[in-house]
């Protein structure tokens, strides 16, 4: 790191908030008095929260860049420190730097080994590379509403070739997976998520281009150890507080997204810290710390839509506060009210699209007597904090109640979600056995029982310490264990429960097992071994479970693919991509390299385009692009007549990628495979008389439809035909009078139907054959009455292969599930 680079990070994550927090308002004293290690964190915590602010701020107005970030942020230290007329000393008050200060260092150094370097998923087709996409078209663009050239150029009849209309109020139609078009005349596209993870991807891409926007989600979470450790350690001590951390950071979902871009490592941090600041501002009467709690949990509406639980969370905790007699949290409420309407701008104008689904949720899913028993709860608890408020027996009452029946629901939901709750009518089974799933698959059963056990006594005798923790913890439990798919395909697809559910049992787990530090005498030292001895054998059940997680780069090799993919293509041409229902996976190069490397792009709706449409749209291309190419890995019917197709690279290379389980814990790291080729689309020169030569398994993209990925054995390039496979001739020759294919049986085991193999020129049926084992020719004869009317139709002929298929999972019981017909390497029409 460059000493520039490391000046920016301080003026980015440091100055601002060091500056803020040294104000000498605001009882000063009071917060210098706290370590120095949280002091440190709460400047960094509240630089963060400030710098992405700012973000947002200028990507709305279209104004990003990092060199108006940093000036930004320069200018308001300087304000600061004008206002307060220089006086930004702790002075006496603050406590210098102690052994404590080893504990969070620890933890970062831990963190740091565990969560870098992060996966290379800067691909479409998933979350994470739409996240990194967003980022730095912040970054590139200076905004989150582009107006793409690429989309408002193309012109209205060849629409629906790319992005066709969705006919929806809220957007017209896709870019790519991820991003919608809001208006096609202007080309505006808007990611799908909101834009906050996005900002910090936007600054790590302007510090350290495509290395720093991948490495800021590593940066979430270690913030996010430190954010659950001084949380914890307000509220259950350093001990229980950091063995929490410690074993997030072994945790093998907590190392998984760690390294994969994803919003809950955010919330993770930002949600603790805030709980903190809230827990400092009532209990500790700091009042600086109010406002901070509230910028923090208003920033999350901006993170994900969920983050409304933990503002109902922190609400509730509120109205309990109040009812209990303590001191009004005005600030809270003001900043997060500020934000919530902020958000709900956000969110019902740019975010439209993004926010129809808990829209429709909650329009078509929650009835009219669910807002009524809401409305009249919400009335009764009104009415509780008014009394309280003005009533100290009632107040005293409210103190005593409260923790009992927050327990009383959590421990109740959990027994009844552990042995009593079983799937019926529209109740799925992953969500009926959520809980027991979690605690099988990533918590353990001594672990659960050891987080309601912390729970209980930490609710009976420090709950209000840190009422909104607990309540949080509460909320998204039962929210998320009530309609949670914690096993679905891929296991670590349901990290719902990543930002608060996870930690939160870990801290209530480890304050159980270091209960016994409270005691005195040989009762302390018997329960502090018992409790360490559970934690280390937590921990070492944690790090095992983790370790081939720990040793695995997801999609490790693919970024210098993509690098030399982009090379391969100008700035002023234009690339089409096959549709995602061709068959390959060549679609998802198309975000990164209109998004991250900004090449032109356009991805085809559908495998058959409309050839007419398509051809106009080419003829108007080629007066508007240097060169049109087209990216395929098999399964497109894109030639026509009027155009051919030339060769200019192919390219077939494999990366690491993770399995996917069902009901069972992933183990093995596969190869996941992507063959693509290249090719430059041009005005037909071929010569109608000459024959049909085609090298099945290279430079076949664009002739062959539903045939399986290329392979080569012996020499000889091939691929698997399916039940039903198409090879498209761009001409049918006016000599043609057979069409020989070379193909093999491939080794059919006992027990396989015999390969019976079916050809058929459009409509015409030429014949069948039974295949042997081994290579050889089969020649089927095209009579001239079929010749004549297929050359006379106009169209683009296409042969077909009807096959009987054989599955090798059934037949052999090995993991290839494909339904595989013959082995094709050359299709001939002479």
């Amino acid at each position: 790191m460059t000493a520039l680079q490391v000046l920016q990070l301080v003026v980015i994550g440091w100055m601002p908030g060091a500056a803020i927090f040294r104000l000498p308002w605001l009882d000063r004293d009071r917060r210098a008095g706290l370590p120095a290690e949280e002091r440190l964190f709460w400047a960094i915590v509240i630089s963060l929260a400030i710098s992405l602010s700012l973000v947002l701020v200028l990507a709305a107005a279209g104004q990003y860049s990092l060199g108006r970030l940093l000036a930004a942020n320069a200018g308001l230290a300087a304000c600061a420190a004008a206002a307060a007329r220089l006086d930004l000393r702790l002075g006496p008050a603050a406590r210098r730097p102690g052994l404590s200060i080893l504990l969070p260092l620890m933890l970062v150094a831990l963190g740091s080994w565990r969560f870098f370097p992060p996966a290379e998923y800067v691909i479409g087709g998933k979350d994470p590379g739409v996240y990194i996409a967003e980022g730095i078209q912040i970054a590139q663009r200076g905004t989150f509403a582009y107006d793409d050239p690429v989309v408002s150029t193309v012109p209205p009849f060849a629409r629906d070739l790319f992005f066709p209309s969705h006919e929806r109020e809220e957007y017209y139609g896709l870019r790519f997976m991820g991003f919608f078009i809001m208006d096609p005349e202007r080309g505006t596209v808007v990611g799908q998520f909101p834009h906050l993870f996005p900002a910090s991807i936007a600054i790590g891409y302007g510090l350290d281009g495509l290395s720093g926007a991948r490495r800021a989600v590593g940066v979430w979470a270690v913030l996010g150890l430190l954010a659950v450790y001084f949380a914890g350690a307000q509220l259950a001590g350093r001990a229980a507080a950091w063995s929490a951390s410690v074993l997030l950071a072994l945790h093998v979902v907590q190392v998984w997204f760690a390294r994969y871009p994803n919003a809950e490592v955010v919330m993770q941090a930002f949600l603790f810290a805030a709980l903190l600041a809230l827990a400092r501002s009532h209990h500790d009467r700091d009042t600086f710390f109010a406002p901070v709690a509230g910028l923090l949990l208003g920033l999350l509406f901006f993170l994900r839509v969920d983050a409304a639980l933990s503002a109902m969370a922190v609400v509730i905790a509120i109205a309990l506060l109040t009812a209990a007699g303590e001191r009004r949290q005005t600030g809270v409420v003001v900043v997060l009210g500020a934000c919530a309407v902020l958000a709900a701008l956000y969110l019902l104008g740019p975010m439209r699209a993004y926010a129809e689904r808990p829209i429709l949720f909650l329009t078509h899913n929650v009835f009219w007597w669910h807002y009524l028993a809401g409305a009249a709860l919400a009335a009764v608890v009104l009415a509780l904090v008014l009394v309280s408020a003005r009533n100290p027996a009632l107040s005293t009452r409210v103190r005593g109640l409260a923790p009992v029946l927050v327990t009383a629901i959590v421990v109740l939901g959990a027994v009844y979600a552990l042995y009593f709750r079983e799937p019926a009518g529209k109740l799925a089974p992953y969500d009926a056995y959520a809980l027991r799933d979690f605690t099988r698959f990533y918590l353990s059963n001594g672990g659960l029982l050891a987080a309601l056990a912390g729970f209980m006594l930490l609710a009976r005798h420090s709950f209000w310490r840190a009422p909104a923790l607990f309540i949080t913890v509460a909320v998204f439990a039962l929210f998320f264990f009530y309609k949670i798919r914690i096993v679905p395909e891929h296991f670590w697809a349901a990290r719902r429960f990543v930002p608060v559910i996870l930690p939160g049992a870990l801290l209530f787990a480890c304050a159980a097992a270091t209960w016994g530090l409270r005691q005195s005498g040989a009762r302390r030292i018997v329960s502090a071994a018992i409790g360490a001895v559970f934690i280390l054998l937590l921990g070492g059940h944690y790090a095992r479970a983790a370790r081939p997680v720990a040793d695995h780069l997801e999609y490790a090799g693919i970024i210098p693919e993509l690098e030399s993919l982009a090379g391969s293509i100008g700035a002023d041409d234009l690339l089409l991509v096959e549709s995602r229902d061709a068959g390959s996976d060549a679609h998802v190069f198309a975000l990164p390299l209109a998004y991250i490397y900004a090449r032109p792009v356009l991805v085809l709706a559908s495998a058959r385009p409309d050839r007419e449409a398509f051809g106009t749209f080419l003829e108007w291309a080629r007066t508007r692009y240097g060169a049109v190419y087209f990216l395929g890995g098999g399964g497109t019917e894109l030639l026509a007549r009027d155009w051919s197709a030339k060769s200019v690279a192919s390219r077939r290379f494999q990366v690491p990628e993770y399995e996917s389980a069902w009901s069972a814990f992933p183990r093995v790291v596969r190869r996941k495979e992507f063959d693509f080729g290249l090719y430059q689309l041009l005005p037909a020169a071929a010569d109608p008389g000459m024959w049909f030569d085609l090298d099945v398994g290279i430079h076949d993209d664009l002739h062959v439809t539903r045939f399986h990925a290329k392979e080569e054995t012996d020499g000889r390039t091939f691929r698997w035909s399916q039940r039903q496979s198409f090879v498209a001739l761009p001409a049918l020759p006016d000599a043609g009078r057979e069409v020989v294919i070379d193909m093999s049986a491939g080794g059919r085991p006992h027990g396989a139907p015999a390969a019976d193999v079916t050809v058929h020129l459009d409509e015409y049926t030429l014949g069948t054959a039974v295949v042997a084992d081994g290579f050889q020719s089969y020649t089927f004869a095209i009579p001239d009455t079929v010749r004549i009317a297929v050359a006379g139709s106009g169209r683009l002929a296409r042969l077909r292969l009807v096959t009987s298929v054989w599955n090798p999972r059934q037949v052999l019981g090995t993991g290839d599930d494909r339904e595989l017909g013959v082995m094709v390497d050359r299709v001939q029409v002479r």
